[in-house]
């Protein structure tokens, strides 16, 4: 089985952080989105892997993930020259993809269940069909999570054997409360409906309508429900509550420099070349490597990057990209912050500040 990632797409949702970076490269708790899904992929034993790439983010993802060789695996890259859609994604895939089955994985997805038990149950149900199906097997597999409100998603409906008889795309009356997640499994039948289908209104091929065609044919598409989490991290507040939920399964691991003023309390992990000076941090929290910290205050569910600078500040649930400064902010939460950010304060003044700042920015906050 190969492996599928798309991280094409533009980020919108998460500007001005994505004019300088590819969305998937956003950390959380300090490791790029992107590499949580290679590394579901690796652990489910699927280590030939195809990466989608845009021209304007590719070479920043290329250099980031290298040839694979860093998680165990061997990265195929694949230039989408315009964003048409998912179905798309497979069809300018199809010549590394070969005949093979293979999972798809939506890289700025996120999700807690990993990748072993969906697509070990699909190996199942297609060697031994006779135990689920009638007719040979399924030729697809989709990944489905129940919904409080379906109408703001994909929706499948179900038979009560499991399988897959209708997708609706944002339906007014939703036929189910499971919504599609970013995680697809597919045989070669599948380049077949990518072939056939035509472009939605949008101008893009959706994955959804080759899907369908699968169903319309009579191909047995299944189910999985997903067990866990899951977050599109594609806007900043759903960013950090993926943030908060990743660093509430860390394990401390302190490698930094504490002096004996600092105060470190819970699930921290400090890597190597961080110095924390007459600080406290409240876990779970993570400071990256050559990050100081003086005079600061680090609350809960906050990941500082590498190369970082927090001085007389305090801030907590937030994310802070590499080489950015924190000065003098008497409180910074709920805040996402690029690269290269310096932040300022000439007159301390206790407010709280919820920022989005792009990379290379400097604001100063008077007061």
């Amino acid at each position: 089985m190969k492996g599928l990632i798309l991280s094409g797409g533009a980020g919108t949702r998460l500007r001005p952080i994505t004019h300088t970076s590819a969305k998937q490269l956003v950390p959380i708790a300090n490791k790029p989105i992107l590499f949580y899904g290679i590394e579901a992929m690796v652990e489910a034993g699927v280590v030939e892997i195809g990466i989608i790439i845009s021209p304007e983010t590719g070479e920043d993802i290329k250099a980031a993930v290298g040839d694979g060789s860093i998680f165990g695996a061997t990265v195929t890259w694949i230039l989408q020259d315009q964003p048409l859609g998912l179905a798309h994604c497979v069809k300018i895939a199809h010549d590394f993809l070969g005949d093979d089955e293979f999972v798809m994985y939506l890289g700025d997805n996120m999700l807690e269940q990993n990748l072993v038990g969906f697509i070990s149950e699909f190996t199942s149900r297609r060697q031994a069909p006779e135990l689920t199906s009638t007719n040979g097997g399924p030729t697809a597999q989709i990944l489905l999570a129940e919904v409080d409100d379906p109408r703001s998603f994909g929706v499948a409906e179900v038979t009560d054997t499991g399988a897959v008889v209708r997708l609706v795309e944002k339906p007014d009356n939703p036929p189910s409360n499971l919504a599609l997640v970013g995680a697809y499994l597919f045989d070669k039948t599948i380049h077949e409906a990518v072939a056939s289908i035509k472009p939605s209104p949008r101008g893009e091929l959706e994955i959804t309508d080759a899907i369908q065609w699968l169903i319309d044919e009579g191909h047995e598409v299944a189910h999985d429900v997903l067990v866990g989490w899951w977050i599109d991290t594609g806007k900043k507040d759903p960013l950090l509550e993926c943030n908060r939920l990743v660093l509430d399964t860390i394990n401390p691991q302190l490698d930094g420099d504490i002096d004996e003023a600092s105060d470190v309390e819970g699930r921290v992990r400090i890597e190597a070349g961080a110095k924390v000076v007459n600080s406290t941090v409240r876990g779970p929290a993570v400071i990256g490597a050559n990050t100081v910290v003086t005079n600061s205050y680090i609350g809960p569910y906050s990941s500082v990057a590498a190369d970082c600078e927090i001085t007389d500040s305090e801030l907590d649930h937030s994310v802070i990209l590499s080489e950015s400064a924190i000065r003098n902010v008497s409180r910074l939460t709920d805040s996402l912050i690029g690269s290269h950010v310096e932040v300022d304060r000439t007159k301390h003044v206790p407010a709280g500040l919820r920022l989005m700042l792009g990379d290379h920015s400097r604001l100063e906050l008077e007061g």
